[in-house]
């Protein structure tokens, strides 16, 4: 795609909007979902279709029979041939049937595959839903490892001058080996937490990249500018406006109410099974009756005597009442679930405004000064060892400030159903 940034070792630059277009186009289980409403909108248009007539044919006789059995000659010198000098002497039958549907039969099936063909649209928004949630989710996890892994990267480049500084003061005698050995564990401490970042990231790379159907040799970096939500838009979000949106858009919700038409539409077609379908019959005899050629016309249907589908029916009235039941509890589960998603992220977003913008540059600015001055020997090493912590402690607090809002903000996604505007 143009939006690809391709370097060295497959790397891909991308941002957020970038990863998810890649996603939505080329996710093998959203294009299998997509393929569940072509199998439901299949089943409609087989619905939709007559059944087929049955045409028999009996009553062939494979030899000539002369005139006749018992030496009666009903034909006089025997049956005329059909055509030419064929079929002379021989019997043939012929059969057509017709089956017809009676109470609207056909037509309450095709309204139960229409709400299938309903439901099958809403079990794909149900599956983009849950990897939306899924791949966003581990967007905002690899941006935090990505940025938190470069807060370290940073401190370990300044370790490492520290400690080219240290020995080659120890080589000159101007200071005790203590403090440089201190300085070589702390460099090995710090790459062992980049070593771990490096990990988890690579575990979220597997992940986003089959969710991308990404090569697996290919290498994600995601942009950093996306990281940070709006924090005016989502101060805007309204508890009303969410719940009508869930109330409208929740695809399990939606699920329940057609689960509910189509129970209904059920109870109508299997109360009308009661009345039995009718097949119309038009029939041809050559030589098996009173006369030579004999056309006839009738009719099937069975009795209603002993089988009125009362159990079908009875279930689908029992289907009726247990689906009503479900779509009651499903939206009190949506209500409930939406409040607390609109709770959690009311929280994380107050958590955020309330870290000044600036203290990030504050941070950046004292490590500088620090490391400086232990450099220069102003400050001793528990000095720095001590803020070092502070640092890199209040850095992970940020990050993870950040990480927390954009979770919330999807699980509340998740429980409307549709992306906020």
């Amino acid at each position: 795609m143009a939006c690809f940034q391709a370097g060295a070792q497959d790397t891909l630059v991308l941002n957020r909007r970038q990863c998810e277009a890649v996603f939505l186009e080329k996710n093998l289980e959203l294009l299998a979902g997509r393929l569940k409403i072509d199998e439901a909108e299949a089943r409609l248009l087989q619905a939709k279709l007559w059944p087929n007539p049955t045409l028999s044919v009996d009553e062939v006789n494979l030899w000539t029979t002369g005139k006749g059995t018992n030496n009666l000659n009903y034909f006089g010198d025997g049956l005329p041939p059909l055509s030419g000098n064929d079929w002379k002497n021989q019997q043939v039958g012929v059969e057509l049937e017709q089956l017809v549907r009676t109470a609207g039969k056909r037509k309450k099936m095709m309204a139960m595959e229409e709400v299938s063909v309903a439901m099958a649209a809403e079990y794909l928004e149900d599956l983009l839903r849950n990897l939306k949630r899924e791949f966003r989710n581990n967007l905002t996890e690899l941006q935090y490892l990505q940025m938190y892994r470069e807060v370290y990267e940073k401190e370990a480049s300044s370790v490492a001058k520290l400690v080219q500084a240290y020995g080659r003061q120890v080589e000159q005698g101007n200071i005790g080996k203590g403090e440089y050995v201190r300085l070589k564990a702390l460099g090995l401490e710090i790459a062992g937490e980049i070593n771990r970042l490096e990990r988890e990231s690579n575990k979220v790379q597997k992940e986003l990249k089959v969710l991308m159907r990404l090569p697996v040799q290919t290498t994600l970096v995601l942009d950093h500018d996306d990281f940070v939500p709006e924090i005016k838009k989502l101060k805007g979000i309204h508890p009303e406006y969410v719940l009508d949106m869930a109330l409208g858009h929740q695809p399990e919700l939606k699920l329940a109410k057609l689960d509910k038409t189509y129970s209904d539409k059920n109870y109508a077609y299997e109360h009308a099974m009661r009345v039995p379908d009718i097949t119309f019959k038009a029939g041809y005899d050559r030589g098996g009756n009173f006369m030579l050629d004999f056309v006839g016309f009738g009719f099937s249907v069975d009795l209603p005597v002993f089988d009125r589908n009362q159990g079908n029916i009875k279930a689908a009235r029992v289907g009726q009442e247990q689906a009503g039941l479900m779509l009651q509890q499903k939206e009190l589960e949506v209500r409930s679930g939406v409040m607390l998603a609109y709770n959690d992220l009311v929280s994380a977003v107050s958590f955020l405004e309330d870290i000044d913008p600036a203290y990030g540059d504050e941070l950046e600015s004292l490590l500088d000064s620090y490391t400086r001055n232990f450099r220069e020997r102003n400050i001793s090493m528990l000095e720095y060892l001590d803020f070092l912590e502070t640092y890199l402690q209040n850095r992970n607090i940020l990050l993870e400030s950040i990480k927390t809002t954009n979770e919330k903000l999807e699980d509340l996604q998740f429980e409307i159903g549709k992306d906020i505007d």
